[in-house]
């Protein structure tokens, strides 16, 4: 087993019980965050103090907290694969390497935005609500089937989303940055701008990391080019939309829905977005299927052991 010292920093990792046992059988000094702490700033770096090794989730990595721990520490891990709370040019500074494999929790991500999409456009949340209120109230609908849907974004989730689409023979719109030239010839997926995404889809599914480029990029501007049957979905991250500007939409009916698994401010106990029967939320739960913390937690594991192996 290895014996350098490593910290397990993020509460949902420290609390599975598969996970601490696959830890515990590659490493003999580990420390769990037992107590549940939302660990920032000085408890942080307290937290860390001595350790070789973390496995972080979303606690927020920057140059205050590595400044305090770069006499010891030597690998962050990331448990996820989201990176927007790591600063990488102070990871850099420091010299301590980032553990990270991304697309690990892909199909979790991908199954809950074909599902919200579904919601959407059955309205299921908003049957359930108003049978459960005492209300056999027969809402009509429409069916994925033939839709267009306009996916910003063909990453890991963004292609996986793509493939579990086949069999509702959607016309596919993409956009991405990258060259995915291949993989859209591959999947007939049309590869437009984003105002194009707007302007003619039916589903519009964001899955683009946060980035000062994606900052607001769904506002009030790109909400008005949405269709009025059209509904939007986002599991990427928080401040990517505009959530004044969407409840702006929603609440007048210029957009048919919207489902969303992240927030600008989080947890969120209160909204405006909740007013609104066509809106439907999840508390940043898009990588939390079993499986899929399983594999971010497996890949978080390996990536500390491999580095230690090595040395």
């Amino acid at each position: 087993m290895i014996p350098n010292k490593v910290a397990v920093c993020s509460r949902t990792f420290s609390r599975h019980q598969g996970l601490r046992e696959l830890m515990q059988q590659k490493f003999s000094n580990i420390k769990f965050n037992d107590d549940g702490l939302k660990l920032e700033g000085n408890s942080l770096v307290e937290f860390l103090r001595g350790c070789e090794g973390a496995i972080v989730a979303l606690e927020p990595i920057n140059n205050d907290v590595l400044a305090g721990l770069s006499d010891n520490l030597k690998i962050i891990s990331k448990y996820g694969v989201g990176l927007n709370n790591i600063d990488q040019q102070a990871m850099e500074k420091y010299r301590i390497v980032l553990g990270w494999r991304g697309g690990v929790n892909r199909r979790a991500v991908s199954e809950l935005a074909l599902g919200m999409i579904l919601d959407l456009f059955r309205k299921i949340s908003l049957h359930n609500s108003e049978l459960k209120a005492g209300r056999w109230n027969m809402l009509r609908g429409v069916q994925l089937t033939e839709k267009t849907v306009g996916i910003i974004g063909l990453g890991n989730i963004g292609k996986d989303l793509v493939k579990l689409l086949t069999p509702f023979s959607c016309k596919i719109l993409g956009c991405d940055i990258t060259d995915v030239s291949q993989f859209a010839k591959q999947h007939n997926i049309e590869m437009v701008s984003a105002e194009e995404i707007y302007k003619y889809s039916d589903v519009v599914s964001l899955h683009v990391p946060y980035t000062e480029k994606t900052h607001m990029m769904i506002n009030d501007t790109a909400l008005s080019h949405f269709k009025k049957n059209a509904v939007l979905i986002n599991l990427s991250r928080g401040n990517i939309v505009d959530e004044a500007s969407l409840y702006k939409h929603l609440s007048a009916g210029t957009i048919a829905g919207a489902a969303m698994d992240v927030f600008a401010n989080e947890p969120l106990i209160e909204s405006p977005l909740f007013k609104c029967d066509n809106f439907v939320g999840t508390p940043h739960v898009g990588g939390s299927s079993e499986e899929g913390i399983l594999a971010m937690g497996t890949s978080a594991i390996d990536e500390l052991a491999n580095y230690f192996s090595k040395l």
